[in-house]
């Protein structure tokens, strides 16, 4: 199986599409409704309460559209990766772990904040690869601070991925106080303009929700998301070794890309305990550039049979996590 998405034929895109109903049938077949704990923004309040209205409430399509959307971010996921061959040949080996590593937990299943923000951030970091090549990058920091703050409209402790901008901002390019500065402007933007329209509207009781952000170190004990866990971090670590032997003969462009994502896996894993209620359900945002780091591991396995042994070994837990715990 490793071998069909290690290959970069559009074709492979049939066989994600099944692969993602078989890793997300039992979610499909045992439906969540979308999650409200408390932590969610006030732009994810809203579009719930309309597709409440528009659905009825249905658990089964909340559901269906949290699966398409981690499929959908699986294709962009990886139409980024190739575009900037960050890997030797064009290869779906990223979208298969994304879709396989957020079918370890339930609740990375359920429609929530985090999927959302997940597909701002996609874009977020295909901006932020362009900033080496760039000249003069103002419009393009601007941009991605103005979608940062919309993350933060949607699940205000995303704003904490500003660490990631500015970061990969000094990784990417030399040091502007002028970027720096319209990057701010860019993350200031959209909660300005929520304010604006709130305030003509009469609904500044509202503007409350927006600064929706804790701070909490809870003692975790449920198994699964140890599990859940212990896996994406053992494939982090083992596929970022494993890079460094290629990351040698890659452009320096590829190297600066790939210091961003390690990052983005370090900013990501600290934004849940930024929660006015502490869920594990929001570490699927580390998950997405995990992925990428776990499609490492089996592009570097060149023995079939083994890389085969270790998908089949994480292929076996999800199921038993699924259906007999």
């Amino acid at each position: 199986m490793i071998r069909f998405f290690r290959s970069g034929n559009p074709l492979t895109v049939l066989l994600l599409l099944i692969y993602t109903l078989l890793v997300k049938f039992y979610y499909l077949i045992h439906p969540s409704a979308y999650m409200a704990d408390g932590s969610e923004g006030l732009l994810y309040s809203l579009l719930v309460k309309w597709l409440q209205v528009l659905t009825g409430g249905s658990p089964f399509v909340f559901t269906a559209l949290a699966v398409m959307l981690m499929l959908l971010q699986s294709l962009l996921l990886t139409k980024i990766i190739n575009h900037h061959r960050l890997f030797p040949k064009p290869t779906y080996l990223p979208a298969m772990c994304y879709l396989l590593f957020t079918s370890l937990l339930q609740s990375w299943n359920v429609f929530s904040p985090a999927l959302l923000v997940n597909m701002i951030m996609l874009w977020v970091f295909s901006s932020i690869t362009e900033l080496y090549t760039r000249t003069s990058a103002r419009d393009v920091v601007f941009n991605i601070g103005f979608a940062l703050g919309m993350c933060g409209l949607i699940y205000f402790p995303s704003i904490i991925f500003c660490l990631l901008l500015l970061v990969s901002m000094l990784i990417m390019r030399a040091f502007r106080l002028a970027e720096w500065i319209i990057a701010i402007l860019g993350l200031i933007c959209p909660i300005y303009l929520m304010g604006t329209y709130l305030f003509l509207t009469n609904q500044m009781t509202l503007l409350r929700q927006i600064p929706n952000i804790g701070l909490s170190l809870p003692l975790i004990t449920d198994y699964k998301v140890w599990g859940a866990m212990i896996a994406c971090l053992l494939f982090f670590v083992l596929g970022w070794l494993l890079l460094q032997r290629p990351l040698m003969k890659m452009l320096i462009q590829g190297r600066k890309i790939w210091a961003v994502l390690i990052v983005y896996v370090l900013v990501a894993m600290l934004v849940p305990f930024f929660n006015v209620h502490f869920s594990p359900a929001y570490w699927v945002l580390a998950v997405l550039p995990v992925a990428m780091f776990a499609g490492n591991v089996f592009w570097s396995v060149t023995n079939e049979t083994f890389a085969n042994v270790i998908h089949f070994i994480v292929l076996g837990y999800m199921i038993v996590m699924q259906y007999f715990s």
